[in-house]
């Protein structure tokens, strides 16, 4: 796993320094009621000095020659790693609900599960928790999520496996 430690990085943020950076790909996604569907991901985590991550994940709809078409999901918040080894991450959406998320790092594998949900009135979705792993395997980051709301139980959501995208210089 080949990456430069970011300069400026909080000493409590070195076992997600590899998180480090824009992540992009194409993925694959299953839900009742839309069936199986390939999407567009980007993610981009990023620091300031603080003992925290910011964290941008946008999720594009593709169309059948792989171009990006319109913005299926995003999510933003803050990856707090605790000297213990755990996590916490804090998550918002603008379809209109938030999470509260608590997890493991090991090594270079990250599994969280919701702790709390919270839903405004007219959130699109009646989700209700989820399960998220991510890793890196062979210098790429392997993420899946599975979500549960109120009509279906805990499955299988989203899966990718992301390339670190390069700066243009």
């Amino acid at each position: 796993m080949a990456f430069e430690i970011p300069q400026g990085l909080h000493p409590d943020l070195m076992a997600l320094a590899w998180m480090v950076g824009r992540w992009e790909g194409v993925g694959n996604g299953q839900w009742p009621g839309r069936g199986d569907f390939t999407y567009g991901a980007q993610l981009d985590f990023s620091h300031n000095g603080g003992p925290y991550m910011h964290y941008v994940g946008q999720l594009f709809d593709l169309d059948d020659q792989g171009d990006a078409v319109g913005t299926m999901h995003v999510e933003t918040g803050f990856w707090r790693p605790q000297r213990d080894a755990s996590l916490e991450v804090v998550m918002c959406h603008p379809d209109g609900y938030a999470e509260v998320w608590f997890g493991v790092i090991s090594g270079a594998r990250i599994e969280l599960t919701t702790d709390a949900v919270a839903r405004t009135l007219t959130a699109e979705l009646p989700y209700t928790g989820g399960h998220r792993l991510y890793g890196n395997v062979e210098s790429d980051l392997a993420f899946t999520f599975d979500r549960a709301t109120t009509d279906h139980e805990l499955q299988n959501y989203l899966f990718a496996r992301l390339q670190r995208s390069v700066p243009r210089s």
